[in-house]
């Protein structure tokens, strides 16, 4: 494997720790917020704890390993309970067996990227691994920008009522997100949306990673929305509902939106005025760093700089002692140790588990394309490579004119981001982007392509021989 790798520390951040966020429906000891446990052993101590509900759904493991075809054994459930003293913990009584939940389709699919009308090249097998990463990404869509109308629809009848203006970004204000309140048509809020918003946040302290946060409902959301409804025993609709909103802490979360004060520490970053699209001009680059603070801080606190600007439309981001508002997605440590992860083709989706097949972390993910398509089968993980250096080979793919080998130096926005996660595959592997906002919008050329905070994040959490199944 031709990678090197840099000093710097992954930085391991959160995963499934849902209803320790919910402080309106459970009274939960802060020594219980400090202790960090398993996903389905928070929500089953949670559930012993509710009182006064007659039925609770019984928590299913979330998907059962590839072959398995026996139901999957629930965790215990809870009875109906009587009024107790105060302090007391009801009795818990085991509830039946349950078939273990099966994968659903998300409704609407995830969205498919268009086949490219010149195929790119598919990556060479003996390739080094890093070599078979994504050429630069085409430009992001405009969040909340129409579409064009379907095929063979109808057009607009004269007279007809306009559709529903969509909301700004500009008009959003942090007091009014940390604010939010659950409405039924929250998932019907055209434009940006500050339930949507918040939700994104609670999403990503609860270990399912909606992707870059951006206040805009669309296929990532629904992605990681869909996992906590699937570790609850709901179906997995991927709709923001009003059991999805309080298991996330909702109406009473801590806020989701806080103050940051910029240090000079942040100003000292190198930053690039620019990072060229070239890479016979990026490999002469000391490093491939951020171009901004803004990117910077959008990148360290999971936010779509759009957002970010939006929320401080007055701040000087090049001075020391700005205080600007940023996502607060601070959550309670990962808990558990991943035996197996899968990269799901279909919902556009990786999840990691544990040996006891218990739901880990949960992130959007772009995994190959139509041209070029990820590998199929199981393979291992063999090694990760903070910080790595990109070894281009045109025998992978051309890109511009470069027709020799370049070295890319190390940055996040590397080609194949801030980490690259070695597969026993050959050329194959899971990474980081420099274009965290097209996670899931366009192809990859075969690998696995995540966010650099989520990418960085399942770096912390595997070891080499960690099984990898890519799901058809």
């Amino acid at each position: 494997m031709k990678l090197r790798g840099g000093s710097r520390e992954i930085s391991v951040r959160f995963a499934f720790r849902l209803l320790c966020l919910a402080s309106s429906l459970i009274a939960l000891p802060l020594a219980d917020f400090a202790r960090a446990q398993t996903f389905e052993q928070t929500v089953e101590e949670a559930l012993r704890r509710r009182e006064s509900l007659e039925t609770l759904p019984p928590v299913l493991q979330p998907f059962p390993p590839p072959g398995v075809t026996s139901p999957v054994q629930p965790a215990p459930g809870v009875a109906p309970v009587q009024p107790a003293a105060p302090g007391a913990v009801a009795p818990v009584q085991p509830a039946p067996a349950q078939p273990a939940l099966a994968p659903v389709e998300l409704q609407p699919r995830p969205y498919t990227p268009p086949k490219p009308s010149t195929p790119a090249a598919a990556p060479t097998p003996q390739a080094p691994a890093a070599t078979a990463a994504e050429s630069a990404p085409a430009s992001a869509p405009t969040p909340g920008a129409a579409s064009a109308p379907a095929p063979g629809a109808a057009p607009p009848l004269p007279g007809a009522a306009p559709a529903a203006t969509e909301r700004a970004l500009a008009s959003l204000t942090p007091e009014e997100v940390n604010a939010a309140i659950f409405a039924d048509d929250a998932n019907a809020i055209p434009g940006a949306s500050p339930i949507v918003l918040k939700a994104q946040v609670l999403l990503d302290r609860a270990g399912a990673s909606p992707g870059v946060i951006d206040a805009y409902a669309g296929g990532n959301v629904a992605k990681a929305v869909a996992a906590v409804e699937t570790v609850l025993g709901l179906a997995a609709d991927g709709i923001l509902d009003r059991q999805v909103w309080d298991a996330l802490g909702g109406d009473s979360a801590p806020p989701v939106l806080v103050q940051y004060a910029i240090t000079p520490e942040d100003l000292a970053y190198p930053f690039l005025p620019a990072v060229p699209s070239d890479y016979a001009l990026q490999a002469d680059l000391p490093g491939l760093n951020y171009t901004s603070p803004q990117e910077m801080f959008g990148e360290r606190f999971h936010m779509n700089v759009k957002l970010l600007a939006a929320l401080n439309p007055q701040a000087d981001f090049r001075r020391a002692g700005t205080t600007i508002w940023v996502a607060a997605i601070e959550g309670q440590p990962v808990a558990g140790k991943i035996a197996r992860i899968e990269a799901d083709k279909a919902r556009r989706q990786l999840r990691a588990y544990d040996a006891g097949n218990r739901l880990i972390v949960a992130y959007p993910a772009t995994i190959g394309s139509s041209d070029n398509p990820s590998p199929s089968g199981e393979h291992v993980v063999e090694g990760v490579a903070p910080d790595p250096v990109y070894y281009y080979d045109p025998k992978n793919f051309v890109q511009g004119q470069n027709l020799g080998q370049l070295e890319l130096p190390p940055g996040p926005n590397n080609p194949v981001g801030s980490v690259w996660i070695d597969l026993s595959e050959p050329s194959y592997g899971i990474h980081g982007t420099p274009e965290p906002a097209l996670i899931d919008k366009t192809g990859s050329h075969g690998c696995v392509r995540l966010t650099n905070w989520d990418a960085e994040e399942l770096a912390g959490l595997v070891e080499p021989g960690v099984r990898v199944s890519f799901i058809e």
